[in-house]
């Protein structure tokens, strides 16, 4: 059925066309001129795009993808690109580039297509230098030529040399089987470029269609990884070779879609519920984040005042030890207008990481969040608050922590998990990190979880605690079963009495001060102003060696194709998210 259109509407300086295909409405771009549809909505041999005073005829946009595309709600691959970047600031790299393969009938006319299966250039997003590429799945399925490869890694070196992020919009079937290895060594040249540029220019990776195989690999060496709910897929094997080999039954979306990789996995660090969704919250993202590595945390105008009290939080900690509260409340009360872009919120929830603007400076926040498990660390928070830690080290964006952990997760599952070196991945990165540091201990700082939070024995700059604070080795219910082992009836409260508050920690030094919970904001804003200009430097070295693990998984042989069925076997693998 082709679609129908009701009506458009301007929305962040673009003008989309609504219309009805199948019974449902749907969004639109329409960038040619007002009064005309954008041309997929219309039957045609082609689809007439029009921008900066300059159109193409591209035969890859046939009426009838356009329409599947608009009854899943997907956009095309230029439509994506002038979404996501300013009009009129689209600068197209190689449009006429062609694949090279002759082979299985494909150097016919009709199997050329200019541009190939990705369109790829510069552009700004509020006026910020980026390089974006964005898949063709309307041409062979998006799949991956040595052309389009090509393509990729042009952008990606030029990147690179002028120091600008990178942005990859994600839609294809995986590699061209035509090409052969062709295409598999045009994979490998994107791995290394992903590599290289890891920590020089933020690498970002927008997943809007399928993503299999070993097209996974560039998002998972990418810095951040957003999917697009129900459109979106990330797996190295399909259902079909899941059901083949371990007799699975499973689904797209249970195997690889976006609630998966946002829940379970880890993968994907958030989702959206369609392209303008998303291409929408990418745009808002990317301004916290600098071009690269030379360039200091993003500073833009700040109506909240940096002296600003916030009375709310001298009393959100409960009195009671025992009871929860939101970290995510105090995040929101001292940031510039209450805007938080949280990363990873549905992964790991027991800590919480994200970016947020102190007197128009981006930081990247990160607590402990006692609504889940009490706030403690385990094996996935660990990995994800280490991750986003280095991330921000790496790209000169200063760290405010806030500390609210009764310790590590205990148990046998987190112990066979690995937790010990899980662990020590979030305590390398605070130790290494040497970008502005700033510590709030709200509540509960226990053991060893609060030497790995961000302590002044890190190179913490400015360490504080709310009066509520309890830096100790442990809680005083088990202290006082250790040490008097049941005998002294008041052990407890003489315990409480001399550990449970900030004055022991503050009289060594560990605390720089006890602060009033209001002044909260007041004081990071002051000491960021301060540590704008600190410079600090790691002893010299080729790499660092992060504990990295390599885990083993027990599965039944029955469960493995071949003549042989032993009663177990282990599979080692490298996890990619322990690095």
């Amino acid at each position: 059925m082709s679609p129908h259109l009701l009506k458009q509407i301007w929305l962040d300086s673009k003008l989309f066309a609504i219309a009805r295909t199948n019974g449902v409405e749907l969004p639109f771009l329409n960038y040619t001129v007002p009064g005309l549809l954008v041309s997929c909505l219309n039957p045609g041999p082609a689809s007439l795009l029009w921008t900066s005073g300059r159109h193409w005829a591209h035969p890859g946009y046939c009426c009838w993808t356009c329409s599947a595309f608009l009854v899943q709600g997907k956009l095309t691959a230029r439509e994506r690109i002038l979404l996501l970047l300013d009009p009129d600031s689209f600068d197209e790299y190689d449009m006429f580039v062609e694949h090279r393969c002759t082979d299985f009938g494909m150097d016919s006319d009709k199997n050329k297509y200019p541009g190939d299966s990705v369109v790829t250039g510069r552009g700004r997003i509020n006026g910020r230098l980026a390089y974006v590429f964005s898949q063709d799945f309307t041409v062979f399925g998006g799949s991956l030529s040595g052309a389009h490869a090509q393509k990729i890694c042009k952008i990606m070196d030029q990147a690179a040399m002028v120091g600008a992020p990178v942005i990859g919009l994600n839609d294809s079937g995986g590699a061209r089987i035509q090409e052969g290895v062709e295409s598999l060594a045009g994979y490998a040249d994107i791995f290394l470029r992903n590599v290289l540029c890891s920590g020089v220019v933020p690498q970002i990776s927008l997943i809007m269609g399928p993503c299999a195989g070993g097209a996974v690999y560039s998002p998972a060496l990418t810095d951040f990884t957003f999917m697009v709910k129900d459109t979106s897929y990330l797996f190295i094997t399909g259902p079909d070779v899941v059901k083949s080999v371990t007799n699975e039954d499973v689904t797209q979306e249970q195997l690889g879609g976006a609630k998966t990789h946002t829940a379970v996995s880890g993968v994907a660090h958030r989702a959206f519920e369609n392209d303008i969704d998303a291409l929408l919250n990418l745009r808002d993202f990317f301004n916290y984040l600098p071009l690269s590595n030379r360039d200091p945390a993003p500073v833009c105008e700040c109506h909240d005042p940096s002296d600003r009290l916030v009375p709310e939080l001298d009393m959100i900690v409960p009195t009671e030890s025992t009871k929860a509260y939101d970290m995510l409340d105090i995040i929101h009360s001292i940031a510039d207008e209450r805007e938080f872009f949280e990363i990873m919120p549905s992964y790991a929830r027991n800590i919480v990481v994200g970016f947020a603007r102190m007197n128009g400076r981006t930081v990247g926040i990160v607590g402990n969040q006692p609504k889940v498990a009490s706030g403690c660390l385990d094996i996935n928070s660990s990995v994800k608050g280490a991750r986003f830690v280095r991330f921000c080290d790496a790209f000169n964006i200063p760290l405010i922590t806030f500390v609210d952990v009764p310790g590590f997760l205990p148990g046998t599952a987190q112990e066979y998990g690995g937790i010990i070196r899980h662990g020590a991945k979030l305590l390398f990165a605070f130790a290494e990190a040497t970008v502005p540091k700033i510590t709030i201990i709200t509540r509960k700082a226990y053991g060893g979880a609060y030497d790995v939070m961000s302590s002044k024995h890190l190179r913490g700059d400015a360490n504080y605690a709310w009066p509520t604070a309890e830096v100790a080795v442990m809680g005083a219910k088990g202290a006082v079963q250790i040490i008097f082992r049941g005998k002294e009836a008041d052990a407890e409260a003489e315990y409480v009495d001399k550990f449970a508050n900030p004055f022991p920690a503050a009289m060594r030094g560990f605390v720089d001060d006890i602060i009033q919970p209001s002044s909260t904001r007041m004081r990071i804003c002051h000491d960021l102003d301060v540590l704008a200009s600190k410079t600090q430097s790691n002893p010299w070295k080729k790499h660092a060696n992060i504990p990295l693990r390599c885990c083993s998984l027990a599965v039944p042989r029955s469960h493995l194709c071949g003549a042989e069925r032993w009663p177990w076997v282990t599979l080692w693998s490298l996890t990619p998210a322990s690095q």
